[in-house]
């Protein structure tokens, strides 16, 4: 299994617009945060977790050529918003399969109604395969990638954390609901929100993160969707062994 991250920052992105602050001056390359995805490739296979406002940008810089599928956690914008974006793809691999869970679906058919419901002249859509996610419900893309969807909360929202194997990827939570917590269990890596280190109403901060990693015991985890409140080499020192702060472009893979 081979995980790499996409982008690691929140919905603004770092540096933010109009913003001068330290981590947004910096010019250590880990405190440049696109918009949160992850890459898995595993078995022969390539999928990516959400299509950020970022994705055109993260694809050319990993020169991504060929992608399985992608899955998505929830439709907040910088989750889903660069869903166009996989037409050049379209076009040399066909139609891609697109996982979401019922509540994502009714969003993006609503965000995307021009690919669902076409009445414009010009220009191409996106050509997806649905798939509705169902909590708790494994599903394999290919022969050896077992997928389990696993329901967090996100202030009030329902989103998908996915478990891939032993790695697992929950971003943009505020909870972990017990049957989530056994699934989150034996893994090799987490990939988990952290926003800030400032408690925050609809995501995790760093204490709440941490109490999380204790009571789910990862071999490594690997905190992202982090604000500019976060510098990267003078906020690593608050991190117990074996806990980091992601980075975009850091590959983590299980060999």
């Amino acid at each position: 299994m081979k995980l790499t991250f996409l982008g690691t920052g929140t919905s603004t992105g770092v540096p933010s617009i109009a913003c001068d602050c330290d981590t947004c001056t910096s010019d250590d390359p880990r405190d440049n945060r696109l918009r949160v995805s992850v890459l898995i490739e595993h078995a022969g296979q390539t999928l990516i977790v959400d299509t950020s406002s970022d994705f055109r940008q993260q694809a050319l810089k990993i020169k991504l050529k060929h992608l399985d599928a992608v899955l998505i956690t929830h439709c907040h914008a910088d989750h889903i918003f660069g869903l166009d974006d996989i037409r050049p793809l379209n076009f040399r691999h066909g139609a891609l399969g697109l996982y979401a869970n019922e509540r994502a679906w009714k969003d993006i058919r609503r965000i995307f109604q021009y690919v669902f419901e076409p009445t414009h002249f010009g220009g191409g859509l996106p050509q997806i395969v649905p798939h509705t996610v169902v909590n708790g419900a494994p599903f394999c893309i290919g022969r050896d990638l077992e997928i389990t969807p696993l329901e967090v909360i996100h202030g009030r929202l329902p989103v998908i954390a996915y478990r891939f194997n032993d790695f697992a990827y929950a971003t943009d939570l505020s909870e972990i609901p017990p049957a989530t917590i056994e699934g989150l269990r034996d893994l090799k890596v987490l990939v988990l929100d952290c926003l800030r280190i400032r408690p925050h109403q609809t995501h995790l901060w760093l204490e709440r993160a941490l109490e999380y990693v204790e009571k789910l015991k990862p071999q490594r985890t690997y905190l992202t969707h982090i604000t500019h409140e976060i510098k990267h080499a003078r906020d690593s020192k608050l991190l117990p062994e074996n806990v980091e702060w992601a980075y975009d472009g850091l590959v983590v893979s299980d060999e």
